[in-house]
């Protein structure tokens, strides 16, 4: 019963953690309005930076980052340490409540109480928390977001390209590097749902993406493909 409990407290204090409305808090206090009345509407960095400039939008993006990594690396390690889950040898206890911690984190960035359950699309959040629990493989989802939107120009893009590339980088380590990867089977999963979420949140930007009608930052696209018979 003391392990549901405090498994409870993680996943409440994780949520509320992840809840805490970055950009709102900034657009508000900083410039005098919502950032949810401008632009896109929506409370995530890259609605930030277009709105709010490069200075505060990247403050908002390093907020949201923490909100993943605060409940995995410290509220599910000062917390979580005496809950066991299934069976040991098939992952690590604390793995798990780290996944727990992690979730929560990134629903309440989308779901935020704060915000009257309407947040941003959990791309930041959600990469916070992917460094706690599995570094090489975001940093590795990192340089195809790069490369993403330097062809493209699209932040969208890039976020759903990096979200995707992080189970597809787990399985090339672990069945093709022969990389030990502890608990695979379980972050495997983990990060499949983690990437199916990504793609639900942005899935109104997939359908722009579709439609030729998505916002384009044209200054980050530098590298820019000819078309046939240009010269």
């Amino acid at each position: 019963m003391e392990q549901i409990i405090s498994l409870a407290i993680i996943v409440v204090l994780s949520y509320l953690v992840g809840s805490i409305p970055s950009a709102i808090l900034v657009s508000k206090r900083v410039f005098g309005f919502d950032i949810r009345e401008r632009g896109s509407g929506n409370m995530g960095s890259t609605n930030a930076i277009r709105i709010l400039g490069w200075k505060w939008g990247l403050l908002v993006q390093t907020a949201d980052i923490m909100k993943g990594v605060i409940p995995v690396v410290i509220i599910a390690n000062l917390l979580g340490q005496d809950i066991k889950i299934g069976s040991g040898e098939f992952f690590e206890h604390i793995t798990v409540v780290r996944m727990f911690a992690g979730v929560s984190a990134i629903a309440g960035h989308v779901w935020s109480v704060f915000a009257g359950f309407r947040g941003g699309k959990g791309i930041n959040t959600t990469a916070g928390v992917l460094i706690a629990i599995a570094p090489i493989d975001v940093f590795i989802s990192i340089g195809i977001f790069i490369i993403a939107v330097l062809l493209s120009g699209y932040i969208s893009l890039g976020s759903i390209s990096a979200a995707v590339t992080v189970p597809l980088s787990m399985v090339f380590r672990y069945n093709i590097l022969n990389d030990y990867i502890p608990g695979y089977q379980v972050l495997l999963f983990f990060s499949i749902g983690i990437a199916l979420l990504i793609l639900y949140t942005h899935r109104s930007n997939i359908k722009r993406l579709l439609k030729g009608t998505e916002n384009r930052f044209s200054k980050l696209q530098v590298i820019k493909c000819k078309s046939k018979g240009s010269t």
